[in-house]
């Protein structure tokens, strides 16, 4: 599949899905805009880019913080003259029973999964809306499509991610501009090497294809949901999980 010429935003694009997300439209010949609150890991995805003669942009973004995304969006668009797609990949939690989830935890947990989504995506639609094009792309969880016991205030803010791409791509199709979403199921990245040993290996043996999704795997079906052969394609959800989930 073929970018070039086009200009993407990625969140979460120093690590785990969003910086195999990054490289992968890089590739495919776009300008990427890879925003995330680490700096130093922002910085690696650029050289790493650089050396490979890619296009990638570092941008600084707290997604638990509006006015920081706002700031972000607003220098994004001084640089550039448009966003063709906006990946919304970033995504924070950790395991612990409800009862014990902090109201502290609980906000933040649902600013970054569903706040951040919420308030880049307003900030930057007006220049797709404009252009009378474009391709959003929201990265949910299984989580959020059927639960997932340790994770109930993400799986919250990530069913809530759902809810958005589908009432979102409602109000945008008059504009030709495509809102779809990509739920992972478990996978090999940071986040998921942090959890207990126990827990990866409950989860493995759940999934049908033996094995964790690859960064990559999950990359390849944003991509897809980017592309041209998505145009006819708008406020659907896909699961990518090796089999473990099949949900409605």
């Amino acid at each position: 599949m073929k970018f070039d010429d086009q200009i993407v935003m990625v969140t979460g694009g120093a690590s785990g899905i969003g910086r195999a997300t990054v490289m992968e439209f890089a590739r495919c010949g776009a300008l990427v805009i890879s925003a995330d609150i680490d700096a130093k890991k922002g910085a690696e995805v650029e050289n790493e880019a650089r050396r490979a003669n890619l296009a990638v942009e570092y941008v600084s973004i707290n997604l638990a913080e509006s006015a920081s995304i706002r700031s972000s969006a607003a220098a994004v668009l001084a640089k550039h003259p448009r966003i063709d797609v906006l990946v919304n990949a970033a995504g924070w939690n950790d395991i612990q029973s409800f009862v014990e989830n902090s109201p502290d935890y609980m906000e933040r947990v649902i600013a970054i999964n569903l706040g951040g989504t919420l308030h880049l995506t307003q900030a930057l639609l007006p220049v797709m809306m404009a252009a009378g094009k474009g391709k959003i792309v929201n990265v949910s969880s299984d989580a959020g499509r059927v639960g997932s016991s340790g994770e109930t205030t993400y799986a919250a803010a990530k069913g809530g991610v759902i809810a958005f791409t589908k009432s979102l791509a409602r109000e945008v199709a008059r504009y030709s501009i495509n809102v779809n979403c990509v739920c992972p199921g478990p996978t090999d990245t940071p986040m998921l090497q942090s959890r207990p040993e126990k827990l990866r290996e409950a989860f493995l043996k759940a999934i049908p294809f033996r094995r964790f999704a690859k960064p990559q795997d999950i990359a390849d079906a944003i991509v897809f949901f980017a592309s041209s052969r998505s145009d006819y394609i708008t406020g659907q959800v896909m699961s990518v999980s090796g089999g473990l989930t099949f949900a409605g």
